[in-house]
């Protein structure tokens, strides 16, 4: 069982207090067909070292193994995938980068057991350059990162083949995003279906790029 703090004094200074792995895993529970969708977005804003965002990269892994265990190029594609759909922000960088190793390295070794020789070390690089864009050290509240500066997340999506887009949002403007009926001053906005919202123009948008490649684009 995980401990639910790693300190007194950075309970004291911080009230950091870890979830338990039972009532992660019944959180997860209430939610179960979406943590089980390999394109379902999740956002922690207090994710600490990735109790949540673990348990579902997890459960997403487990189907993509399901689905796609038997070919290494669907799998590897599809457990990137999973990897894009998650977001976490934290308060503290030492937690902010144990979630980042903690979801790379749960990711590689199921990638690694399912794709042996096919296990490709530019993919592992993709990964982590997907966490370090998906898990930032931030303060949810200000929705600011921790130099001041606001919080950014990508947005990854599977287009054809291996091809992937990236659009990148200001949170800020993201949480402002669920208006039922455009208005005026939405010019560049528009409808996700997933959100079931309006949702603001990304402030950069990348050119098309194979998933295994998205690191050669800043």
């Amino acid at each position: 069982m995980t401990s639910q703090t790693k300190s007194k004094q950075r309970v004291a200074d911080h009230g950091e207090v870890f979830t338990a792995d039972r009532e992660v895993k019944a959180m997860c529970d209430l939610v179960k067909q979406e943590t089980e969708r390999i394109e379902s977005r999740f956002l922690e804003p207090a994710c600490g070292s990735g109790n949540f965002l673990a348990e579902i990269l997890t459960r997403k892994l487990a189907v993509v193994k399901a689905r796609y265990g038997k070919s290494p190029a669907d799998y590897e594609k599809y457990a990137v995938l999973a990897v894009t759909s998650l977001y976490g922000v934290e308060l503290l960088p030492d937690n902010a980068a144990e979630c980042r190793e903690r979801l790379f390295s749960l990711w590689d070794e199921a990638y690694t057991a399912n794709n042996r020789q096919a296990a490709d070390g530019q993919c592992r690089e993709a990964v982590r350059f997907i966490l370090k864009k998906n898990i930032l050290c931030g303060d949810a509240l200000t929705l600011r990162q921790s130099d001041g500066t606001p919080i950014i997340f990508a947005e990854w999506s599977l287009v054809t083949g291996n091809q992937i887009k990236r659009r990148d949002f200001a949170l800020d403007e993201l949480l402002n995003g669920h208006s039922e009926q455009m208005t005026l001053d939405m010019v560049g906005w528009e409808y996700d279906e997933e959100v079931q919202a309006f949702i603001p123009a990304p402030i950069r948008e990348f050119p098309l790029m194979d998933y295994r490649r998205v690191q050669d684009y800043e």
